[in-house]
């Protein structure tokens, strides 16, 4: 079986992508939402509530902005070291690196210029940490670093 590979051009602009729109939701919900207001974006599901988080992922850390930010900053520098060595990756190695790379970065920059995070996206029939689109892109990193695993434990197996 053939693993679809991407070049490292495609991975830095989805990054890039993921940073630009993790960048700019949170600007206009900030904006949006800085009267204290709750929209509901999807009834039942979705609500937009404008949060500020000096912790990380479940408000871990709180108040650990500089060790947060100097974090990020190593993380994202480290991803963009090791993306800089290789040309072309698995297409979902590939793009878990894209999405952590983005989301780690778009977390980063809030962390570094405001000393906290904008956090706006509420799940509502769950008990979940208020979250971004930075978060997100870091979850799907987790998701397609999972199917890569399972991809590759699969050729692995077949190979043998």
């Amino acid at each position: 079986m053939t693993v679809p590979v991407l070049n490292r051009g495609p991975l830095l602009l989805i990054a890039a992508s993921v940073v630009a729109t993790d960048q700019v939701s949170k600007s206009l919900l900030a904006d949006l939402l800085a009267d204290g207001r709750t929209i509901e974006a999807i009834p039942g599901l979705l609500e937009l509530n404008l949060v500020f988080n000096t912790g990380a992922a479940f408000s871990l850390f709180r108040g650990s902005v500089a060790a947060l930010a100097i974090l990020s900053l190593a993380v994202s520098l480290g991803l963009l070291v090791w993306l800089s060595r290789r040309r072309f990756l698995p297409l979902w190695q590939g793009l878990a690196f894209a999405f952590l790379l983005g989301g780690t970065i778009g977390n980063g920059i809030d962390r570094w210029r405001l000393g906290h995070v904008i956090d706006f996206l509420a799940l509502v029939p769950f008990r979940f940490p208020v979250f971004n689109a930075a978060d997100v892109a870091i979850n799907l990193a987790v998701i397609c670093f999972v199917v890569d695993a399972w991809i590759s434990g699969r050729s692995n197996r077949q190979g043998s």
